[in-house]
């Protein structure tokens, strides 16, 4: 490493103490305070019947949290609706708190067919939030060495490695890499981190969980949904990939429609919590068309979008 790459190293490191010096002991005592789920106005049960009368359809439900519907299936992916993210200390969760409201009710959503993990981390696999949706009609993919974090109670887990795919009744997931890592606690390195393919019905829906910026993206198959996270890049770029990165990588793989994600939800970096969405806005220029911009809880589809632009 020569000097330069020292000096920015060190100057990133001064920086992130800094950052999380900020935002976490505030949170840590606001833990010890928890109180009930704060909830939004949508209506679950009408969120679930619009999916379930397309073929692809998809809701954003807040942080890296999305319900895809696709082959017939109804997906959940890194499903967060605690109040709180981060380690338990009794019944405690310590950690950052929600900024925007869990847009439904949990205790009313339907069972999901499918729930996928991309990594470890708190703010993607949350027990509390699994432990609620347990089912035995419910398959969970997750990453590699994370099987003992899922809460008992689902049909089967499956580990998926990049490179490896499953077919699970209708619909086919493929394991691809981020520039991630999947570490729960600390330096613990062995864990994996996935982004995923669903393959269904001729199309293709890319569910990234994290990700930096990766030439890796570049060769994956066009894709006619992209969920790709826009937030926490400040000063986590190395980690996460900010809103031009996120336009880059989806130009580059030939992505259709690009739903943003992991933003407004938890404050975990340093940006204005509506920065991610003007810059991705701004970067995209003439086809920010092709952002889908619904409100949380809210429910996309191909021909709620056709209708849209016709009105």
């Amino acid at each position: 490493m020569g000097k330069g790459d020292k000096r920015a190293s060190r100057g990133f490191v001064k920086k992130a103490i800094r950052s999380g010096v900020r935002r976490y002991p505030g949170a840590v005592g606001r833990s010890l305070r928890a109180g009930k789920i704060k909830t939004g106005a949508a209506d679950p049960a009408a969120c679930l019947r619009a999916i379930v009368d397309h073929e692809l359809a998809a809701s954003w439900l807040g942080h890296a949290s999305v319900l895809l519907r696709q082959g017939g299936m109804s997906s959940a992916a890194d499903p967060v609706f605690s109040e709180r993210i981060g380690g338990r200390v009794g019944p405690v969760s310590v950690g950052p708190e929600r900024i925007m409201p869990v847009p439904v009710d949990p205790e009313r959503l339907p069972e999901i067919d499918l729930i996928l993990i991309s990594h470890a981390h708190f703010d993607h696999l949350d027990r509390p939030t699994l432990k609620s949706l347990a089912s035995g009609r419910t398959s969970v993919v997750t990453a590699r060495k994370t099987r003992r974090l899922i809460p008992r109670g689902f049909r089967r887990v499956i580990e998926l490695d990049w490179g490896e795919s499953v077919e699970i009744d209708t619909v086919r997931i493929e394991a691809v890499e981020p520039a991630h890592w999947g570490a729960r606690v600390g330096l613990d390195r062995r864990r994996g981190c996935n982004s995923y393919l669903v393959h269904a019905d001729g199309a293709t829906s890319l569910l990234a969980g994290d990700t930096a910026h990766t030439e890796r993206f570049a060769e994956l198959p066009p894709v006619d949904l992209a969920a790709l996270g826009i937030g926490a890049y400040d000063p986590w770029e190395h980690h996460h990939a900010t809103p031009e990165q996120v336009w880059s990588m989806f130009t580059g793989f030939g992505g259709k429609r690009l739903l943003p994600i992991h933003h407004s939800t938890f404050e975990l970096s340093d940006e204005p919590i509506h920065e991610p969405m003007d810059r991705l806005i701004e970067a995209a220029g003439d086809e920010a068309h092709r952002v889908i911009r619904v409100g949380p809880g809210q429910v996309w589809t191909p021909e709620l979008e056709a209708a849209l632009r016709e009105a």
